[in-house]
């Protein structure tokens, strides 16, 4: 079988499993494109359930991008607190929201090389925003998706933009925007790196 056929094979059982769940992922369900990619900064190394309830609290005091551009440091960090590496995460978010009013007039930039220009932004916060804000084609490599594609042999990669890639050679287009979501439920529902039990997890 070769690796298209394998990534078929895998995923279309993996979207069957998953694809319908209800969990929301901390990058999904924002309104405006400039809280997507503010949340996606602040997702790194944190759980979505400790994300979502600290961005919401962030955009309650913050509800625009101008006021969140013009924010305290202090006043910032003492919302992202509770968060792994909350420090650089508040400096990157108010950089990040002046970046984008100052260079794109308040408008959340739609390409990927754009998007990696601003602070805290690497490509898997570039392909996040593009895919669920703008509807176009792109790969989100998180751990989870990193992990599976490479247990599974669809990739052998050691990094995040390789992974990506990588899966551009062996997934057809119109699946990209989707591997996220469902391998990271599945990464959620089977962690380590023993391929039976991911692949059992699929057949139940």
């Amino acid at each position: 079988m070769n690796k298209q056929a394998l990534f078929l094979s895998i995923f279309k059982k993996a979207d069957k499993k998953f694809g319908k769940s209800t969990y929301r992922l901390a990058g999904e369900g924002w309104v405006e494109p400039w809280q997507t990619v503010v949340v996606t900064i602040m997702s790194a190394q944190s759980r979505d359930e400790t994300t979502i309830p600290i961005a919401e609290a962030l955009f309650a005091r913050y509800p625009t991008l101008v006021s969140l551009a013009e924010a305290r440091y202090d006043d910032v960090l003492s919302i992202l607190r509770s968060m792994n590496y909350n420090r650089t995460k508040a400096k990157h978010v108010i950089a990040c929201a002046k970046e984008i009013l100052v260079r794109y007039n308040g408008e959340v930039p739609e390409t990927i090389e754009e998007l990696i220009t601003l602070p805290g932004v690497g490509r898997k916060t570039a392909n996040l925003v593009v895919t669920e804000c703008f509807g176009k084609e792109g790969i989100c490599v998180d751990t989870h998706v990193m992990r599976i594609s490479n247990v599974l042999g669809l990739v052998k990669t050691k990094t995040p933009t390789e992974t990506e890639f990588a899966l551009m050679e062996v997934a057809p287009k119109r699946y990209w925007s989707k591997i996220n979501r469902v391998f990271v439920l599945w990464g959620k529902a089977v962690p380590g790196r023993d391929k039976k039990k991911l692949l059992a997890a699929l057949q139940t």
